[in-house]
């Protein structure tokens, strides 16, 4: 237990007079350290977390939980293999999905995009997608229509009902050569996801119009696109469906479609987690350079308080007290900071773009529209953990000096 006595000689010590200037200016940059440590660490790790929740809810906002193909062909006869899917514990839905590389033309312009086909009802079962028109509606998604992003429609000036023709590279054998596929759409939903990537290059149409665009029969698709009540934990799903389909398809999940991209994200995420935990050891070194230097500075006291009756222990704890004072309130303003912080990123970077005029968070490199964070409270917990440990560790070695100083030794030299 601390006494009063250490308490009080060990507060008084973090109160420098003008002769310990420059020991209290390094105890200042300790806390400094931490502060900037901790809140930094915490700021970067939730930025990383909503990353990766924001994408995730938007892949599977956007596409199947898991997916049944066929290699390099068609899915034919597809209704006898859905109903057998829809079966299967776990499944909520197995929708016929059509799904192909295509040129937009428009107004003189022309881009690549990724036409997906499917139901009226099966866009009114995405709450991403049905969520996020902002012009046109659902009920206008049937005929020789198309839904659009925000972006195509910016940058190629399509407004809501212009007519736009795709042209597919799977085309027709003429005596020329391969004649393409052209169809034209007019343009009923214009929709805003929140991810550049969809409100870029993706064209959604009618199931029944994606078919007679791309010449498949009507019991042929691209793939079967399967929602399950759980996409954290669809292994199970995923092997049960692989018995029901016995070789006639292959099935792959929404892990397997994104494994590099994620994986390149965790692997980012853990670099930084550990070049930011080098801030916080750095300023644990300022403490033990600070704490050495006020040991050295306050050996005449040591003696005096030794030689009164003051314990080696007493004086041990005197100075752990003294520098983990300084590396804990360092930790506790850094996680007031990087939570504050967190939680109001947004607002924090629309008001350093109106400040600065410049783009902080580019949508096209960075996919998403706005700067997503999601604190982790058990991160949290670890890294306030450990800044708070690093810190009492940098005082043992400073006390351990003070406790073992010899009174005699220290006031002969006075």
């Amino acid at each position: 237990m601390i006494s009063a006595f250490e308490s009080f000689v060990a507060f008084r010590y973090l109160r420098a007079r003008k002769s310990e200037g420059f020991v209290s200016v390094i105890a200042g940059f300790s806390f400094l350290g931490i502060m900037l440590g901790v809140a930094t660490l915490i700021i970067v790790m939730s930025v990383m977390n909503g990353f990766r929740a924001e994408l995730v809810g938007r892949i599977l906002g956007l596409n199947g939980h898991l997916n049944i193909y066929t290699q390099g062909a068609p899915l034919n006869n597809y209704t006898d293999l859905q109903n057998k899917v829809k079966n299967v514990e776990g499944v909520i839905s197995a929708e016929p999905v059509v799904e192909n590389q295509v040129l937009v033309s428009v107004n003189g312009a022309a881009a690549g995009a990724v036409v997906r086909g499917f139901s009226e009802e099966y866009l009114k079962r995405k709450p991403l997608l049905s969520t996020s028109i902002t012009e046109g509606r659902a009920e206008d998604f049937t005929g020789d229509v198309a839904a659009i992003g925000i972006k195509m429609a910016e940058r190629m000036n399509i407004k809501l009902g212009d007519t736009i023709t795709l042209l597919s590279p799977q085309g027709k054998a003429g005596p020329f050569g391969t004649i393409p596929r052209t169809m034209q759409y007019r343009v009923a939903v214009i929709f805003d996801v929140g991810m550049f990537e969809y409100n870029s290059g993706f064209v959604f149409v009618p199931l029944s119009s994606a078919q007679r665009f791309f010449g498949y029969a009507p019991d042929t698709v691209s793939m079967l696109e399967i929602m399950s009540n759980d996409p954290q934990k669809i292994d199970g799903i995923k092997n049960a469906i692989a018995l029901v389909t016995q070789g006639q398809a292959g099935v792959y999940d929404w892990r397997d479609a994104n494994a590099s991209f994620f994986n390149a994200l965790q692997v980012e995420r853990n670099v930084m987690f550990l070049i930011l935990t080098l801030i916080i050891l750095v300023a644990a070194f300022n403490i033990i350079s600070s704490m050495i230097m006020l040991v050295k500075d306050k050996s005449r006291d040591i003696a005096i308080m030794r030689t009164v009756g003051a314990l080696r222990a007493s004086m041990l704890r005197i100075f752990m007290l003294t520098g983990a004072s300084v590396g804990i309130a360092g930790t506790v303003a850094g996680a007031a900071l990087g939570i504050t912080f967190a939680l109001n990123i947004e607002a924090i970077r629309q008001g350093l773009q109106s400040l600065t005029g410049t783009e902080l968070f580019s949508e096209e490199i960075y996919f998403l529209s706005k700067l997503p964070a999601q604190i982790d409270w058990t991160e949290v917990v670890v890294v306030v953990g450990m800044a708070v440990v690093l810190s009492i560790l940098a005082t043992l070695y400073p006390a351990w000096r003070a406790a073992k100083l010899d009174p005699v030794e220290a006031l002969r030299y006075e």
